[in-house]
């Protein structure tokens, strides 16, 4: 089992695959557009998952996705990041 830290480094980029896995038309019809959710890390724990999906320089420069997992009861968490395109 991963130590807590890369736990959420995992989760982070498991999830940031998955939000990058739209196609390139449906992310920019949901942008500018953010949520988060509670979820449970492999270790049973309590995390908090955001996505967030933001225009990089306007439409035409892609969209930046963004995944940030948390445990606020430890205070840790991890990011991870993408910019997608249409080419």
């Amino acid at each position: 089992m991963p130590a807590a830290d890369d736990e959420l480094t995992v989760m982070a980029q498991e999830e940031l695959d998955a939000a990058c896995a739209m196609p390139f038309i449906e992310v920019k019809k949901i942008t500018p557009w953010g949520d988060s959710y509670e979820g449970f890390a492999p270790s049973g724990r309590t995390v908090e998952i955001e996505r967030r999906y933001i225009w990089a320089v306007e439409p035409k420069g892609g969209v930046i996705v963004e995944v940030e997992v948390r445990d606020r009861a430890a205070r840790t968490g991890a990011e991870a990041r993408a910019l997608l395109t249409a080419a």
